[in-house]
């Protein structure tokens, strides 16, 4: 019942064994230039490995051999991990090379770091992936480009698919003050191909080590995810491991949350021999390429070529820069709502019946129609998403089998937020009423209480004398799935129960047609329009803080018949009082029953408080529920009294 998402990828490294991570041998030199292939092609220049391949308007010069080439000793190699993590990069400009039938990667880039550290930095440390090399770094102030002094080491660190970086430790020249920036450029290249090195040293088979870690360049497929998979562009962190509890997945989320504003440009060029490639997807992103083959003399299958792309400047949102690049054009399906480049097109029938079966619920709830297409690239291994992408194997099953793995990729292609918590909540959230229109409300129930007990686990537990950086993760500025993904779809779950079904689906249609929503508290104000409700009491508790989970129990309950006067029918007046020993607030609702006869109605108790309601009810009262699942707890979901009335 579960979709397909990144989540299982988490979910099965976190079942392997501790590791005990050893340094692999990396080479301090600097990497040597391939040997030219006779097939390259030679006309215009697309990419250069000086530094004069700096745009004209801002000339560089040429690093020197010192820069190059650092004597041994010249810098320590005691880089703390605070100097690591003060590093946040603001901007990115990529140059990347791809070579796929040597596996290599040669990459120009342009960056941007700042000090987000309390100390001055004295030197910078950069990490790459260990099959990678740094060959020149330089300072750019002003339009004028300085080459600095650098040594490179190996870093034991499972951030990388091979359980190591290549760290560059960089010298200043005047050391980098606490919130400014630095810019730099540099190049580096080398092989990246697949390695599951990382999880084999600690035990796990090597068809399951391959299964998680796909990355490669390679002629039949490049696929490179990014920082916690593989490092093929600059990174700076602290060392993370598989085995140290949840701290890699913890790292990658605090990474994405710190650089999401961080603009990212790409341009790319890829060496082909024989057909050229059709498409590349950056970030989630889809270009075309555009092929120049230059030796048109040639048969086609040994004609040589580049193929091009450019991905303009974005920000670049709760992620890791991904980059795929696919041998083929993708086939759409008949209700357009897929794009699929698979080798079993045998499939696409089943996946485009499948896609059927979820649009009116997705119509429904998020509006008519698609805003992008679901792009689909079939590859074994684990499954990895960013939004409209969908790296999965895939399987000629029944279209009711599929449909419940689409229905949280085709939310994205409906809906989109700059914000991850309402991105991927909602996607969540349809997953939830997938489950409740086909197995029902209690089977829906009992999968949100799931999720909770795992929230209940993450969440802190506050007191009087908790300070505010004790505070878990508010969903506005979460990093950890447990929060953007399990609360947040908690929260639009009781958002349906405080305003309605109505109002919930008018206001997330209203706000995925508004193209700015850059305010964190826009859709609080567009809910509040579309129930006519103030909502701030919720937000503030559940969205724009972390106040824990509400602690429910049921105080006291007081049952008292009510007499007709005409004597045909005796009626109850039953008061319920509920305290709430947690901080967050709970809307909950309160159930009087007798046999199959209820009686509901709802009420908000604040955190650290107590709230009544009285009921009248007619029939005689036999038991009291408060809440039914529906908000989350630190303990049981669900409190029930039964009344013994003599």
């Amino acid at each position: 019942m579960k979709s397909i998402s990144v989540v299982s990828a988490r979910c099965s490294l976190l079942t392997l064994l501790a590791i005990l991570i050893t340094t692999s041998a990396a080479s301090g030199q600097e990497a040597q230039p391939p040997t030219p292939d006779p097939t390259t092609p030679h006309g215009t220049i697309l990419f250069k490995r000086d530094q004069d391949s700096q745009p004209a308007e801002k000339p560089a010069a040429k690093p020197s051999a010192k820069s190059q080439k650092p004597s041994a000793g010249s810098f320590p190699s005691d880089v703390t991990d605070a100097e690591r993590a003060s590093l946040v990069f603001t901007t990115y400009d990529l140059n990347v090379h791809l070579t796929p039938a040597a596996s290599q990667l040669a990459v120009h880039a342009a960056f941007t770091v700042q000090n987000s550290g309390k100390l001055p930095l004295k030197r910078l440390a950069l990490q790459l992936s260990s099959s990678l090399q740094w060959e020149s770094i330089a300072l750019e102030t002003a339009g004028k480009v300085t080459p600095l002094s650098f040594t490179q080491h190996p870093v034991d660190t499972d951030a990388d698919h091979t359980g190591s970086a290549t760290e560059a430790v960089i010298a200043l020249p005047q050391p980098l003050a606490p919130g400014a920036t630095a810019e730099l450029t540099a190049f580096y290249s080398g092989k990246i191909e697949q390695s599951g090195e990382r999880l084999v040293r600690i035990g796990a088979p090597p068809e399951q080590a391959s299964n998680a870690d796909w990355d490669r360049i390679a002629p039949d497929r490049t696929a490179l995810r990014g920082f916690g998979n593989v490092l093929w562009y600059p990174t700076a962190s602290a060392p993370v491991f598989l085995g140290d509890g949840a701290k890699l997945f913890e790292s990658v989320g605090q990474t994405r949350l710190q650089q999401s504003a961080a603009s990212i440009h790409l341009r790319l060029s890829v060496e082909y021999v024989g057909d050229a490639p059709d498409a590349a997807f950056f970030c989630g992103r889809r270009e075309q390429l555009t092929a120049v083959n230059e030796n048109t003399d040639l048969p086609v299958s040994s004609s040589p070529g580049v193929a091009t792309a450019d991905f303009a400047a974005r920000p670049l949102g709760f992620r890791t820069p991904s980059l795929f690049v696919t041998d083929r054009a993708g086939t759409v399906t008949a209700d357009d709502l897929i794009s699929a480049v698979t080798e079993h097109p045998d499939t696409l029938p089943n996946y485009d019946a499948a896609a059927e079966k979820v649009r009116p619920l997705l119509t429904d709830w998020l509006g008519t129609g698609p805003l992008d297409m679901l792009y689909l690239l079939d590859q074994p291994g684990q499954p990895f998403e960013d939004d409209t992408l969908l790296v999965a194997p895939m399987h000629a099953a029944d279209p009711a089998a599929l449909a419940p793995s689409l229905v949280h990729s085709l939310s994205h292609a409906w809906f989109h937020s700059s914000h991850v918590w309402l991105d991927e909540g909602v996607a969540q959230f349809m997953s939830l009423l997938w489950i409740e229109q086909g197995d029902g409300r209690e089977i829906a129930i009992r999968q949100l209480e799931q999720g909770a007990n795992t929230l209940a686990l993450a969440e802190p537990v506050l007191t009087r004398d908790t300070l505010p950086d004790d505070e878990g993760q508010s969903l506005i500025h979460a990093h950890d799935e447990v929060y953007y993904r399990t609360k947040a779809t908690a929260v639009l779950w009781m958002l349906r129960a405080i305003v309605g079904e109505d109002a919930l689906k008018h206001a997330l249609q209203t706000y995925r047609k508004d193209k700015n929503d850059a305010d964190p508290k826009q859709f609080q104000h567009v809910l509040e329009t579309t129930s006519k409700r103030e909502l701030g009491w919720f937000f503030d508790d559940w969205v724009y803080r972390d106040r824990g989970l509400p602690d429910l129990s049921i105080a006291s309950v007081t049952p008292r018949i009510l007499e007709r006067k005409d004597k045909s029918a005796v009626s109850w007046l039953v008061a319920v009082e509920v305290r709430n020993d947690g901080d967050a607030v709970a809307e909950v609702p309160v159930t009087v029953r007798s046999g199959t006869l209820t009686s509901t109605q709802r009420l908000r108790i604040p955190g650290r408080s107590s709230a009544s309601t009285r009921m009248v009810f007619e029939g005689t009262p036999e038991e009291v529920v408060v809440n039914d699942g529906g908000v989350p707890e630190m303990t049981s979901s669900t409190h029930t009294k039964e009344l013994i009335i003599k």
